[in-house]
């Protein structure tokens, strides 16, 4: 087993956050000193990924704290979902590691997988099911009983505003329906720790605003989420830490206030990122 970095000691998640299955939390899993000193939800130390010789990731370090609301924010191919794709074992790096709550991924996979949901950008699903139908066999999947799968399937689809579309097959469900039964079977376990690639995109404003009111729940019981998003605004208000990646390096990581340095997240992540051009040309651009 390879020693995580040290890290400052953090108040130990609660029971209710943890995954239903114990075995996930096996000390032989654990790195040395998780036992007393509560490691970083997620910890990333020379995460690198090349495609075709180009890097796509170039050796991140990235410690997210347990408990947190982390936003990792960045412009189109920044490295973003590459990053979580190997933080989250769905994706092999070249070289460097990754731990979760003191276990590592590429280590002890399944071990790691048990402690974590995760929606990524883009996911299939197994469509020809009905939506509780699907997170009932996600829960399943995770070795849950099935009284407790069909109470949870039940509580998830109601707070999500599933509960009427619950027998209808997924492949019918528009893209932010299909977007918010992806998260349900994602929660379904009760992980302790929640990886979202652009979970709001294509749902609408109250869908996301009751999304956003079930993160920050679960956040303050102890969870720690980590979501990429494009959108600024919402990342500025909705997370207390944020990473700001552009051509697969970290720019700036820290808590919110920290980046974005007394202006606003998007101004900052702007003046990081660069590329904004001033707009003198397309003087054709006229109505009158």
């Amino acid at each position: 087993m390879t020693d995580i970095p040290n890290s400052s000691s953090r108040p130990v998640l609660p029971d209710a956050a943890r995954p239903a299955d114990p075995e996930a939390t096996e000390t032989s899993m654990a790195a040395p000193g998780a036992a007393t000193d509560s490691p970083p939800a997620l910890v990333l130390r020379g995460l690198t990924k090349r495609f075709n010789g180009k890097v796509a990731v170039n050796a991140i370090d990235l410690d997210v704290p347990s408990g947190s609301f982390y936003g990792l924010v960045g412009p189109n191919g920044a490295g973003k979902t590459t990053s979580l794709s190997m933080a989250t074992g769905l994706l092999r790096p070249d070289s460097g590691q990754v731990w979760v709550h003191g276990v590592n991924v590429w280590e002890h996979q399944l071990q790691a997988k048990r402690l974590m949901g995760i929606l990524p950008d883009g996911v299939r699903l197994f469509d020809r099911l009905s939506g509780e139908q699907l997170v009932t066999y996600a829960g399943l999947l995770r070795g849950m009983d099935r009284e407790t799968v069909k109470e949870r399937v039940k509580d998830l689809l109601a707070a999500l505003d599933l509960a009427k579309d619950a027998g209808t097959l997924v492949v019918d469900y528009s893209a932010g329906m299909t977007k918010k039964i992806a998260l349900a079977s994602a929660l379904i376990h009760a992980p302790r720790v929640l990886v979202l690639d652009e979970p709001f995109e294509s749902v609408d404003p109250v869908s996301a605003a009751n999304i956003r009111d079930i993160l920050h729940s679960y956040v303050s019981s102890g969870g720690t989420v980590i979501v990429s998003s494009h959108v600024m605004d919402l990342v500025q208000r909705m997370c207390d830490h944020v990473a700001v990646i552009a051509g697969g390096n970290v720019l700036a990581a820290g808590t919110v206030d920290e980046v974005r340095a007394g202006a606003s997240l998007e101004d900052r992540f702007v003046q990081l990122v660069g590329g904004r051009h001033e707009t003198g040309g397309l003087a054709w651009l006229r109505t009158s």
